[in-house]
């Protein structure tokens, strides 16, 4: 793999490539946001991948939530996509898969973004719910039910500020797919808006296809508020309880990509090797 030294030379030589090409005629959007891109990767050494980021809100603690984005935004016709782990703070391995993206090399074929820690304070607490008690995954604003206990769903719909974060950030970007990773109950949910798609995930990710009912509790959860009121598909994703780094570290980051079409390279770096 190229050193940082190296890569810091190629995206200097490409940049300036870049405004080169432009200096006989005015820039168009496709050449300014290249220009963007190279830059911003450019400005990040330790976070290659990442060509944007955006802090979407704080936690109740003010802790915060962040996306990142991945990939080729500015290219027409790549899939759009949003990943998001750590919706329940005690569920802290899913998101090790998302920040190997992040911080790992470039990829292509996708307009991706990435939210490794959806609810910081439950993570830091090692707690299902947010500071305030309430499961972040029954407060969304659809067939939203007052609940309590292991699943206490909040004051009202949306009455938590993660959840207020994370739906104006959905609201804005509306991808066409939404992967929701969980853990412990192994399985995608192929009962939902897309089933074809969902066999699709579960056949990469090596995952059973399964139905996931909540024990009679799926009320607020952030899939079906995404699936009603979009026309993209927002999908449950749960690995095991206690799935192994080498998992989500070495093989589901490629799976997830492959999902897509997509896949680590560049025209720095080249395509990735099949694996």
């Amino acid at each position: 793999m190229p050193t940082p030294t190296t890569r810091t030379a190629v995206l200097v030589a490409l940049l300036l490539t870049a405004t080169l090409l432009a200096l006989p005629a005015p820039a168009t959007a496709d050449t300014t946001r290249t220009g963007q891109v190279l830059a911003a990767a450019l400005a990040r050494e330790d976070q290659p991948a990442v060509v944007a980021r955006r802090k979407l809100g704080e936690s109740v603690e003010g802790r915060p939530i962040m996306a990142y984005r991945l990939g080729e935004p500015a290219r027409r016709g790549v899939p759009s996509v949003v990943l998001i782990a750590t919706m329940h703070g005690d569920e802290r391995r899913t998101r090790w898969l998302l920040q190997t993206l992040r911080d790992g090399d470039p990829v292509v074929g996708i307009d991706l973004w990435v939210v490794p820690t959806f609810n910081p304070d439950g993570l830091a607490a090692d707690t299902r719910a947010n500071a305030n008690g309430v499961d972040l995954n029954r407060n969304w604003p659809y067939r939203w039910r007052d609940l309590d206990g292991r699943y206490e769903s909040g004051s009202g719909p949306a009455s938590e500020p993660e959840t207020q974060a994370v739906m104006a950030f959905l609201k804005k970007v509306q991808p066409q797919r939404i992967l929701s990773f969980h853990q412990p109950l192994k399985g995608v949910d192929t009962d939902t808006k897309d089933r074809a798609f969902a066999r699709r995930v579960a056949k990469k990710l090596h995952l059973p296809e399964k139905t996931f009912d909540c024990g009679g509790t799926c009320y607020g959860t952030m899939t079906s508020w995404y699936n009603h009121h979009f026309d993209g598909s927002a999908l449950t994703v749960e690995y095991g309880r206690t799935p192994t780094r080498k998992r989500l570290v070495k093989r589901a980051p490629r799976q997830v990509l492959r999902i897509f079409g997509a896949a680590y390279g560049g025209l720095e770096w080249g395509a990735d090797e099949a694996a």
